[in-house]
């Protein structure tokens, strides 16, 4: 599982620009805004690395 979480912040930060998804109990720093093709880019790469994972 801890892998899954650190597959999951690489895409936030390569395709949504979150450093963390950790939360920080603070509005500033947990609520992002992101375009709607970023998210559906972050989406994709999370579909294709579980794509992945049933391969292997």
């Amino acid at each position: 599982m801890n892998n899954t979480n650190g597959l999951l912040e690489n895409i936030a930060r390569k395709h949504l620009d979150i450093d963390t998804l950790t939360e920080r109990k603070s509005d500033a720093l947990d609520f992002h805004e992101i375009s709607v093709w970023n998210l559906k880019k972050a989406l994709q790469a999370a579909y294709e690395a579980g794509q992945q994972t049933l391969a292997s």
